[in-house]
């Protein structure tokens, strides 16, 4: 499964803004924080922002802040906001035995890919981002 870079600039900064829910860091500073578009960025926080997961604080000192639930939220919540529906990935030839096969391949892996999505909530995310990184 690939994630459009707005999907991937969702994940971002929900995961910045609940591993320090005190903190209202513009979309400027998330953006240098993590090396991506900061303009692009200020849109991604607008969708978080109608959907009830970020809210945009107000003048100065504002920025941004999570106001989701950690525990409940999961991956898939938060791609299912930019991605479209998916369809099935075209065989190489329909109808025939090698196309077929590999298309029922291709959807068990997305299959697999959104089940995992689903199963990982924001909590367990923060708690692999604290977690040492092993060598």
């Amino acid at each position: 499964m690939k994630l459009q870079k707005a999907t991937l600039f969702a994940l971002i900064a929900v995961l910045d803004l609940a591993a320090d829910p005190q903190a209202q860091p513009s979309a400027l500073e998330i953006a240098e924080r993590h090396g991506i578009s900061a303009h692009h960025l200020a849109k991604v926080l607008r969708t978080l922002g109608r959907a009830g997961i970020v809210d945009a604080v107000r003048g100065v000192g504002g920025g941004y802040r999570f106001i989701g639930n950690p525990k409940r939220l999961t991956l898939m919540d938060i791609i299912a906001l930019f991605e479209p529906p998916r369809a099935a990935p075209p065989a190489a030839r329909p109808g025939t035995g090698a196309g077929e096969a590999l298309l029922r391949v291709l959807n068990e892996i997305d299959e697999h890919a959104a089940a995992t999505f689903r199963s990982i909530t924001l909590s367990t995310m923060l708690k692999l981002m604290r977690a040492p990184v092993r060598t």
